[in-house]
């Protein structure tokens, strides 16, 4: 199975080697037709933190690093 790949931005960087990137997707309500926006945010690993606050990235899903992060990033978007 293929890794997903999502671009967002980085809006916590507080954490050791640990970035939180904001990912927003768009869609169209199947009945009243608008466009809808829905958020999710997403630990990433950060080997080196080289990303901060406002950065665009893109993240790749990977293995399990610890509880909550599976993500890590690849660079900037």
């Amino acid at each position: 199975m293929p890794k997903r790949v999502l671009s967002g931005v980085v809006v916590s960087d507080k954490a050791e080697k640990t970035v939180t990137v904001l990912v927003e997707r768009r869609f169209k309500h199947p009945l009243m037709q608008k466009i809808i926006r829905r958020t999710k945010k997403y630990s990433a690993h950060d080997e080196k933190n080289a990303f901060h606050e406002g950065d665009k990235v893109r993240i790749k899903e990977c293995r399990p690093i610890s509880k909550n992060k599976t993500w890590y990033v690849l660079g900037k978007a």
